[in-house]
């Protein structure tokens, strides 16, 4: 069984990172103090389901989270500072703080740190999520030790929940782009004027045009889903909020 430390202060750690070009030295008050944060930890950047899932739904729903008194959200790993700015950049996660606990020595502190070297990891951070609150951990939602990597009460709507159980969850939106489309800028200019997050699929990276005509019967984009119904282009996302 990992600890649970509910009702303790976090560890107090000096964090090395990489800002700006510059060193920077970032302590355990200087993320906590004064502030409600939630860290979410993982066994390492680039990882599948950090990737496809942990991180993305965290920075989807931050401004759920923010109007709810979070001041911050921060992913933690035990990687070094260039291995984390270049995942946040890679994730386009703007809204998540992306801390290297590089040494490991916070996630030993929580009690957390795992032997992943089967794998090549060396020592890694369990997966687990936490509300803390002035520098007091509130909450812990830790995954059940068991083989492999779960991913089971440590996402960002298992927090939700306890954060505010009442809160509306934002739609999910889904755009098909190309490169240099001014109409796909002018739908994205659109989402974020209704501070609407959305997931873009350029294409090209992924994805053909051939894929769009398979899902929606047309060559053009943009090409918009909103909560799985097919909205249609720029115009038909205009149309869309202004009957709301």
């Amino acid at each position: 069984m990992f600890p649970n430390l509910e009702n303790q202060q976090v560890p107090n750690v000096t964090f090395k990172t990489m800002q700006d070009g510059q060193w920077q030295d970032v302590t355990s008050d200087d993320v906590f103090k004064g502030k409600n944060v939630i860290v979410f930890s993982l066994p390492g950047a680039f990882t599948p389901t950090c990737s496809s899932s942990h991180v993305p739904r965290f920075n989807e729903l931050f401004p759920v989270f923010k109007e709810h008194g979070i001041d911050r959200i921060v992913c933690m790993s035990v990687n070094d500072t260039f291995v984390m700015n270049a995942w946040k950049k890679e994730q386009k996660a703007e809204n998540i703080d992306f801390i290297p606990d590089g040494n490991g020595e916070f996630t030993e502190k929580m009690g957390l740190l795992v032997d992943k070297e089967a794998l090549g990891f060396g020592k890694r951070s369990w997966r687990y999520s936490m509300l803390v609150k002035d520098s007091v951990i509130a909450k812990m939602f830790i995954e059940p030790n068991k083989a492999g990597d779960p991913f089971e009460v440590s996402d960002a709507d298992t927090m939700l929940k306890f954060v505010a159980p009442n809160a509306q969850l934002p739609k999910e939106v889904t755009i098909f782009t190309k490169p240099g489309c001014p109409h796909c800028k002018r739908a994205k200019k659109l989402l974020a004027e209704q501070n609407q997050g959305y997931e873009e699929v350029v294409l090209g990276h992924g994805a053909s045009m051939r894929t769009v005509k398979a899902l929606t019967n047309r060559q053009t984009v943009p090409q918009i889903y909103i909560d799985g119904q097919h909205i249609g282009g720029a115009d038909d996302l205009e149309k869309y909020y202004s009957s709301k």
